[in-house]
């Protein structure tokens, strides 16, 4: 599944995630599969994880959330778009704040 959150194939994930798949299904490193979808810019794909209740604020093992990631890969839609579905500026570290 993280090989299409990396892709942005948001019909892939969307089906995985109606047959059951967790939203906050992590790897290894702590990072969900909202992680890479932010990183890479795909937006679309995030907000399809919000319909499915993924945790926005969650840290990977570094600390990071995926509005920092998308703030330090200057991906406006994906920070844009994790602020308006509720995610907190000031959660992990670094946070998004200390990021910009």
């Amino acid at each position: 599944m993280f090989d299409p959150a990396r892709a942005g194939d948001t019909q892939r994930l969307r089906a995985g995630l109606e047959a059951g798949v967790p939203a906050d299904l992590a790897d290894a490193k702590g990072d969900t599969l909202l992680m890479p979808a932010a990183y890479y810019g795909h937006a679309d794909t995030l907000r399809m994880f919000v319909t499915f209740g993924v945790d926005l604020n969650r840290p990977n093992e570094r600390g990071k959330t995926p509005l920092a990631c998308a703030v330090f890969k200057k991906e406006s839609a994906v920070v844009r778009a994790l602020l308006d579905a509720g995610a907190d500026p000031s959660a992990g570290a670094p946070s998004a704040c200390h990021t910009a």
